[in-house]
C-alpha cells in the first residue's frame, strides 16, 4: 500500500491591463501532479540523482516536451525540495513517483512557471507532512517566483490583488524558470558555495494578497499564438524609468478596474477603457505581431459581448474578457494574427471559466 496524492495548479493570466506585476485571474486550465508515495522507503531504486533523492518524474501529453526529469533541475521538483530542505527534510522521505500532466502552454503568458512553483509547494507539504498554512506556502512561491500576480492567483484562486515586500533571496534558493538571467546568477553564486549546506528560509508574509469580485457572467478567451517569449525577454523591453502621468493613466484604470469586473452587471465601456496600460503593453508591442492592431481596433461597440482586451502575463497570449459570442470574437481576432507577413501566425484558442478555487491537493491511497 501507498499514498496518491493528485495536486491541480490553474493556470493564470497577469496584469489584466493596468495592472502590472500586481493582478491575476485564475482560469479553467490545469497543471495536473500526481505523487505516488511507496509505504516503504526500502522500495527506493538505486542509482543516481533520482535515486539519491528518492524520486522519479514522468510527464505525460502536450506541454512536456524538453522539460527536465532531473530532480533538481525540473522547477515543479526542486521547488519541493527546497521546501523539504527548509525543514529539514535531505530528500522525498519516500520513494515517489511524480506524474506530470501539464496543459498550460508554456512561455505563454498563462502562468507556466508559476503553475509549476505553485505545485511544487504543495507537493513537499503533502509528502513531507508540513502542514503548512495558505499564507506560509504564499511565502515558500515567492522566494521563487519573485512576482505575486500569477503565484497569488494560482494558489487562492479567483481576481486577485498582490504585493510582495523586499526579501533577501541570495544563498541556496531556487530560481524560476521565467528568469533566465536570475537563473544563471543564482547557479553562479550555488557554485561558489557548494561546500555551504545552508538553506535561506522566507521570512513570514512575504506576499499579501486580497481577492476581488469578478461577475460571474465573465469568461476569458485566451488567443494563443504557437512561440514562446521568455519573460526575462519581455521585461527586458520594459524601460527603466516611466513618465508621471503614465504611472497616473493605470493607476486610475486601476482603481476603477478592481471595482468594475465584481459588478454583477459588467458595463462593457467602464471595463474597456479600464483595460488600458501605458506601462508594459506599448513597450512589448514589437515582440507580439499583431498586437497593436488587436488593440486599436476591436472594441464593445464593434465586437458585440466583449468587455476588455489585454496582454496577458508578458505575453505573446492575448486575453479577451467577454459576456457572450465567444467564438467570434476569437475569430475576429485570429484573423488578425492569421495576415501577419510571412504566411501569418497560427494560434489556438480556448474559452475559460474565471474559476474561484485555486490550487488543491487530494490524498487517496493505493
Amino acid at each position: 500500500m501507498g499514498t496518491s496524492f493528485v495536486i491541480n495548479v490553474p493556470a493564470t493570466s497577469a496584469n489584466i491591463g493596468p495592472g502590472f506585476d500586481v493582478m491575476g485571474l485564475s482560469l479553467s486550465l490545469y497543471l495536473t501532479v500526481t505523487a505516488r508515495v511507496e509505504e516503504d522507503a526500502s522500495q527506493a531504486k538505486s542509482g543516481g540523482d533520482s535515486a539519491d533523492n528518492n524520486i522519479t518524474i514522468v510527464y505525460e501529453g502536450e506541454n512536456s516536451g524538453g522539460l527536465s526529469l532531473d530532480p533538481k533541475s525540473n522547477l515543479i521538483t526542486r521547488t519541493a525540495l527546497y521546501v523539504l530542505n527548509c525543514s529539514g527534510i535531505k530528500r522525498f522521505p519516500r520513494p515517489t513517483q511524480v506524474l506530470v500532466n501539464n496543459r498550460i502552454p508554456l512561455g505563454r503568458g498563462l502562468g507556466s512557471s508559476g503553475a509549476a512553483v505553485v505545485a511544487g509547494v504543495l507537493l513537499a507539504n503533502a509528502v513531507g507532512s508540513l502542514c503548512l498554512t495558505q499564507q506560509r506556502m504564499l511565502d515558500y512561491c515567492l522566494m521563487i517566483e519573485h512576482h505575486p500576480d500569477n503565484v497569488a492567483a494560482a494558489l487562492v484562486g479567483g481576481f486577485v490583488a498582490s504585493y510582495l515586500i523586499d526579501v533577501d533571496r541570495s544563498g541556496n534558493v531556487p530560481a524560476s524558470e521565467a528568469d533566465e538571467a536570475e537563473v544563471l546568477r543564482r547557479e553562479r553564486e550555488q557554485r561558489a558555495a557548494a561546500n555551504d549546506e545552508s538553506v535561506k528560509l522566507p521570512p513570514d508574509n512575504i506576499g499579501h494578497f486580497l481577492r476581488l469580485g469578478c461577475s460571474p457572467k465573465i469568461k476569458a478567451i485566451a488567443i494563443i499564438p504557437q512561440f514562446e517569449l521568455a519573460t526575462s525577454k519581455a521585461r527586458a523591453a520594459l524601460p527603466g524609468s516611466y513618465k508621471t502621468q503614465d504611472v497616473v493613466f493605470n493607476l486610475q484604470r486601476l482603481a476603477v478596474l478592481t471595482t468594475a469586473l465584481g459588478r454583477e452587471t459588467p458595463d462593457p465601456w467602464l471595463i474597456y477603457r479600464a483595460m488600458e496600460d501605458k506601462v508594459h503593453q506599448p513597450y512589448r508591442m514589437h515582440l507580439i505581431p499583431g498586437l497593436p492592431e488587436i488593440l486599436a481596433t476591436f472594441n464593445p461597440d464593434n465586437t458585440p459581448g466583449l468587455l476588455g482586451i489585454c496582454l496577458s502575463g508578458a505575453g505573446p497570449t492575448i486575453l479577451a474578457l467577454a459576456v457572450s459570442d465567444f467564438d467570434d470574437i476569437a475569430a475576429k481576432i485570429r484573423e488578425v494574427f492569421d495576415r501577419q507577413p510571412n504566411g501569418g501566425i497560427a494560434t489556438e484558442y480556448k474559452v475559460l471559466d474565471i474559476v474561484s478555487e485555486g490550487a488543491s491537493c487530494a490524498e487517496t491511497p493505493f
